[in-house]
């Protein structure tokens, strides 16, 4: 017989003995309710929404991500009589059957290729922005703290509560916008930034998570 299942029932030996005489090791070890994370829930939120109201009012280093087209006026006055309806559009369009065509191709070549969204008309909704961006670092939030909680134990040190939590915020904050440079032909200028931008915030996150855990 090998000596290793020998050893490791000596181990879940010890172990148990541990939790038989200190009681108050296994507490620390139980899992944390959700209810108990509510602080750190709302205050990333907050945390963050403050942090990118500084990096784009105050820092404005995302200013040269837009650009203005020629002759602007002009333009809108061609786009107008469309009278398009908000969505996402593609131009040329074409089903994905036809796009190997030779009225496609040469579409394609002549250009302009792109894709538009289109608003509703009317001045920008900046408080209904914000209050919809404030409701989306809740629910990060709130995901991040479903997932820390069912992966790190109560009482656990704040460099494991920051590791889990601030990777789930980065992936929920950041790694989503490289889909945008992919497929969407965004600059990669602008996809990097925005990169950079969720990593800032999965740390803020991450941050909070670990000092506010409970302990």
């Amino acid at each position: 017989m090998s000596s290793f299942p020998l050893t490791y029932n000596a181990q879940q030996r010890n172990v148990a003995c541990e939790f038989r005489h200190s009681p108050s090791r296994l507490g620390r070890l139980s899992m944390v309710s959700l209810a108990a994370l509510w602080l750190p829930i709302v205050l990333s939120a907050v945390i963050v929404f403050v942090a990118s109201s500084i990096m784009h009012a105050v820092l404005k280093y995302h200013q040269s991500d837009c650009y203005r087209i020629p002759d602007e006026d002009k333009f809108l006055a061609v786009l107008r009589p469309a009278n398009l309806k908000r969505g996402f559009y593609v131009f040329p369009y074409f089903l994905p059957k036809d796009m190997k065509s030779p009225a496609a191709i040469e579409k394609y070549k002549q250009g302009p290729v792109g894709f538009m969204t289109v608003m509703p008309n009317g001045p920008p909704a900046l408080p209904k922005f914000l209050i919809q961006w404030f409701v989306y670092c809740l629910l990060i939030g709130f995901f991040v703290a479903y997932l820390t909680a069912h992966t790190v134990p109560f009482g656990a040190k704040y460099p494991v509560v920051f590791r889990v939590a601030g990777t789930a915020a980065f992936l929920a904050y950041g790694l989503g916008h490289l889909s945008d440079g992919i497929w969407k032909g965004q600059p990669w200028s602008m996809t990097i930034k925005e990169v950079l931008d969720g990593l800032i915030y999965g740390l803020l996150t991450g941050g909070t998570f670990g000092w506010l855990w409970p302990r």
